[in-house]
């Protein structure tokens, strides 16, 4: 059961730590240095760099981009994977995506699909300096929004050799037509008609606005998806506040640049990213299932599709005894 009503400073003290959630993860076996490095639009892209401790400085290794949960940040669910993977051998890189966490780019928590995928292009623009790394061995993991937004950058990125997503969203899908198809035509107008009106309050100098993201507090009506995510973002199990944020802001996109999602459409000839392989991994019971399964269906070969025994969507993030590192570690090792 996820019990998650006590608050303290608007970060609720009580959280589900079962399955070994671990979200703040650090190991003795792996070296983080902090980096930074330009996109394609000479915006500074932020991220944490791995390597394990027992490299040789003269080697050439496989590295992997980690991109976190949409509306997160690197130290959210990314850099617990990253850590995890470098265990294993691989040097890391856990990113901020452009607009959010120690990246640039304003207005704060904007929402551009493509400068989202831009960022994960210019993490293998930076991988492929690296005195440690071979250039023709990298991957991406994408979790959650950033499994669409992987996919987005690899589909015209060949250097990306292997592609991996964990509980992934579609967020065009999501948003165009909600979670099973559950927003109407009309809905969606709605929402496009108050985002576009925003535009324009906004432009004569008025308030931003913010929209979607975690509730900030927890009813008895409280939907079973809301109960989920908050008890990762708003308690201490995953919170992060970055600095120069808020935590009244973390997780929420602007109102009036969310729709831009609507024009987002990852999985149109995903099938290209063939012969590269790609493996999908979504929980059992996980709300967002139906996104890795659409994927899985278009994708072209090579291609797997792994199910987690009784895992949600968030329960992937950080419960580190659900979460199929073996399998991402073979995958890996297979395929870079």
């Amino acid at each position: 059961m996820i019990g998650v009503t006590t608050m303290t400073n608007s970060i609720a003290m009580a959280q589900d730590l079962s399955n070994g959630a671990n979200n703040f993860y650090k190991s003795n076996e792996v070296t983080v240095k902090k980096v930074t490095f330009k996109n394609q639009y000479n915006m500074k892209v932020a991220g944490n760099l791995f390597i394990p401790k027992n490299l040789k400085e003269s080697s050439k290794n496989a590295a992997i981009v980690v991109g976190h949960p949409m509306g997160a940040v690197k130290e959210q669910s990314a850099n617990l994977y990253a850590t995890k993977m470098a265990e294993q051998g691989f040097v890391t890189l856990s990113i901020d995506l452009s607009f959010w966490g120690e990246s640039e780019g304003k207005t704060r928590n904007a929402v551009s699909p493509d400068m989202y995928s831009e960022s994960f292009n210019a993490a293998v623009d930076f991988l492929g300096t690296q005195k440690v790394v071979d250039s023709n061995r990298i991957g991406v993991l994408g979790i959650c929004g950033s499994g669409s937004f992987a996919i987005s950058a690899a589909k015209i990125d060949p250097r990306m050799k292997a592609i991996a997503t964990v509980s992934m969203y579609d967020m065009g899908a999501a948003n165009r037509n909600g979670l099973k198809h559950g927003l109407s035509l009309e809905k969606r107008k709605e929402i496009i008609k108050e985002a576009a009106e925003q535009r324009s309050v906004e432009f004569r100098g008025g308030e931003t606005k913010y929209t979607s993201g975690t509730v900030h507090e927890i009813t008895e009506n409280s939907h079973p998806i809301e109960r989920e995510f908050y008890d990762f973002y708003r308690t201490k199990r995953g919170e992060f506040t970055p600095k120069g944020s808020s935590p009244k802001l973390t997780t929420h996109p602007t109102l009036s640049s969310n729709t831009k999602f609507m024009n987002f459409y990852p999985f149109n000839d995903i099938e290209t990213i063939s012969p590269r392989p790609m493996l999908f991994v979504a929980g059992e019971v996980a709300h967002s299932r139906e996104f890795s399964d659409e994927a899985y269906k278009l994708a072209g070969e090579p291609k797997e599709l792994v199910i987690v025994p009784g895992a949600g969507h968030v329960d992937l993030y950080d419960r580190v005894n659900l979460i199929p590192f073996d399998k991402l570690t073979s995958f890996f090792k297979k395929n870079l």
